[in-house]
């Protein structure tokens, strides 16, 4: 089990080293950068070291985002006396390498979705993350969407029984950033590095939102999977990309989209939606549970509400109420600004590195967990079977 460093002044330090800097890289930086600086913390993080493949790259890296130094090997990193938590920002066929190293080596992980890029490396590393439990090592997987306090709240409105017995499940995760045929290949079209397409980048999340708000998991589903752009122009620097069916040219080996059907342990029914070709959309993540006693929806571009439907309330001032989720009492919000002052995505990114350092501090095991990351990757190897076979699969516990 690693132990957090003394800081001058007798204050402890949670010593931090990320691997990967990108965009979830930035935005974990900014999490680790500022959740000590609004929340109350029992451990101060310590953004130690930042690795990457390119040293020019990593050190510019480090010098923008606030890392106090870098590393070109990710093993280095995870060999470091002076690092307790290993941050993995990388894709998706790199998390079980890193993920189990750092277990094995007594760091504490925090792994970005999908946890895997398939079920056995999922479970590979959920038993590695069980086995460093005994000795203290806590891990979690980044679901962020979870500490949307709008969703946080809609998770404590269904598990206080405001929306009775759940009926219905819908979600949708709408982008529209490769409608262009013309948009270069890139590493999330890539199926030996991102595992799938929208369905693993996009709609895993919106898989892991619904568990968590329903309380509740799927146990089968019938899915189909669609790739409308078959190949795309390779980008200029092209050198970490496999696959190349021509002159100037490379194939899209993971779905654009998908959509599934899925029916939820508890008896509720649940439409599923993912895709990349939503023309318009950029971010949109759209949420409605229906219950025998009322009804909740979210949507992502409006992110600090939530409409709340209370089936007891007399029809003559019945409907749907909206929530502007802002006030103290609300989660996570009280620790911002006053009522009415909205947040935004990154600050999800701040409330995880906040729980994980508060579960960390008290010995108890974080969520998301592997096992709850497991749980998604086999949700979205089912969906892909279904595709392939036109038939209804289940979900193993």
């Amino acid at each position: 089990m690693t132990t957090t460093s003394d800081a001058p002044g007798g204050t402890h330090d949670l010593s931090v080293g990320m691997v990967g800097y990108a965009f979830m890289g930035a935005a974990h930086s900014h999490a680790w950068r500022t959740a000590g600086r609004f929340f109350d913390l029992p451990l101060r993080p310590r953004m130690t070291a930042v690795a990457g493949r390119d040293p020019e790259g990593v050190a510019a890296a480090a010098e923008r985002l606030g890392w106090e130094s870098t590393e070109t090997s990710w093993r280095a990193l995870v060999e470091r006396d002076d690092v307790d938590l290993v941050d993995v920002c990388t894709p998706g066929h790199t998390h079980a390498e890193i993920v189990i190293a750092a277990l094995e080596a007594g760091k504490h992980v925090l792994c970005e979705k999908p946890l895997a890029n398939s079920v056995e490396e999922a479970e590979a590393m959920t038993r590695a993350a069980e086995r460093a439990a005994a000795d203290g090592v806590r891990a979690m997987v980044g679901f962020t969407y979870r500490r949307v306090p709008a969703i946080a709240l809609a998770r404590q409105l269904v598990a206080d029984g405001r929306l009775g017995t759940l009926h219905h499940v819908r979600a949708q995760y709408l982008q529209d950033w490769i409608v262009d045929p013309q948009a270069p290949l890139s590493w999330r079209l890539e199926k030996d590095k991102a595992g799938s397409g929208s369905l693993g980048d996009i709609g895993a999340h919106i898989i892991d939102m619904t568990q968590f708000i329903t309380g509740d998991h799927i146990r089968r589903v019938s899915g189909r999977l669609r790739t409308f752009v078959d190949e795309r122009p390779l980008p200029s620097e092209h050198s970490g990309l496999s696959g190349t069916a021509g002159a100037g040219t490379g194939r899209v080996t993971v779905d654009d989209a998908a959509t599934f059907l899925a029916d939820f342990a508890g008896g509720a029914m649940g439409v599923f939606e993912a895709t990349r070709f939503a023309n318009g959309r950029k971010n949109a993540i759209r949420i409605e549970i229906n219950g025998s006693q009322g009804s909740l929806a979210f949507d992502f571009e409006d992110m600090n509400v939530l409409h709340f439907f209370d089936g007891t309330d007399p029809a003559e001032t019945g409907g749907f109420r909206r929530i502007l989720v802002t006030e103290p009492g609300h989660p996570y919000v009280g620790a911002w600004w006053p009522p009415g002052h909205v947040i935004g995505y990154e600050h999800s990114f701040v409330h995880q590195a906040v729980d994980l350092v508060r579960d960390i501090a008290a010995g108890t095991d974080p969520a998301p967990s592997f096992a709850d990351g497991l749980q998604v990757q086999r949700v979205l190897a089912a969906v892909e079977t279904s595709s392939d076979t036109d038939s209804w699969q289940e979900i193993s516990a």
